[in-house]
């Protein structure tokens, strides 16, 4: 494979990328030309945001051909066009063949939650310490443990192991909430998604993993009052579900909310004062914990 890099002012990017992809370009990927220099800059937006801008005032552009010649006449005819403009080819060069499989998984180690709860990819042998394991590898679905938030709701389910309980996981993801519940002893647990691919993964993750869990789509959803309800979602879609999430919550249960940055925390207590109270129970890297409970 070939790789054909480009230099574009920001104006110039999209339509350069467009182009590309017309070109039957392998893949293209935009990066700060200026990166690791003086000059360079974030481009970091609030979660589930779209950032401030899309590309950078000095940007490169990287273009993956399969062969020479198809990078070679990607680059003649990009030239050619008035979009052009200001642009440079920087080179055309090919790229080392690698084993990208070895290379994916070597991004992915065992994940500690606790002490004794690990989160380990199939490829990792389960490490000594780990006496409950969740065999996750990353795939379509959010949740592989890596964040703080996801790891913050395990800690939290850990903590208090909702053992003969019923659980609810509202926006699951992978499921790995849900898996987490099961194997903390859970008797019932419902794990809903409105993206069907999620619904899938959290299914095939639960047969992984050996437990049974109900995955469902929504509109159908969540049936009935939980001892725990657990949402990782942000905090936008979390102050619109109040009532829903509030809700489902039995007498006695608790209510788990994550994907909240600290300075968030306020407004999503105001959004569920009516409702219940949250207070935080856990910090982790700018993201809280959020958790009420209902009087029994």
């Amino acid at each position: 494979m070939f790789e054909l890099r480009l230099t574009c002012p920001e104006d110039r990017v999209e339509p350069i990328t467009d182009a590309l992809d017309a070109l039957d370009a392998l893949s293209v990927s935009v990066e700060d030309a200026d990166a690791d220099t003086d000059a360079e800059r974030a481009l970091f937006g609030e979660p589930g945001m779209p950032p401030p801008a899309q590309s950078w005032a000095r940007s490169r552009v990287v273009a993956l051909f399969a062969t020479q010649v198809a990078a070679e006449e990607a680059a003649r005819l990009l030239a050619l066009q008035d979009f052009f403009e200001g642009c440079d080819v920087v080179a055309i060069a090919a790229v080392p063949e690698q084993d990208w499989v070895r290379l994916t998984q070597s991004q992915f180690e065992p994940v500690p939650v606790t002490s004794s709860f690990w989160i380990v990819p199939t490829w990792h042998e389960v490490p000594a310490a780990a006496e409950t394991v969740i065999r996750l590898d990353p795939g379509l679905a959010f949740g592989t443990g890596t964040h703080p938030t996801t790891r913050m709701c395990l800690r939290w389910i850990a903590g208090h192991p909702p053992k003969n309980q019923r659980v609810l996981d509202y926006g699951c993801g992978s499921g790995i909430l849900a898996i987490g519940a099961a194997l903390h002893g859970a008797a019932e647990v419902d794990a809903v998604d409105i993206d069907e691919a999620a619904v899938g993964a959290t299914r095939d993750n639960a047969a992984a993993n050996g437990v049974a869990l109900n995955a469902i789509g929504l509109p159908d959803a969540a049936k009935g009052a939980y001892n725990t309800v657990l949402a990782n979602i942000l905090a936008t879609p979390l102050k619109v579900l109040a009532p829903l999430l509030c809700a489902h919550v039995a007498p006695g249960g608790a209510l788990v909310l994550a994907g909240v940055l600290e300075r968030q925390t306020a407004e999503l207590q105001q959004a569920y004062a009516d409702y219940l109270a949250l207070e935080v129970a856990d910090t982790e890297d700018g993201w809280v914990l959020l958790v009420a409970r209902r009087p029994a």
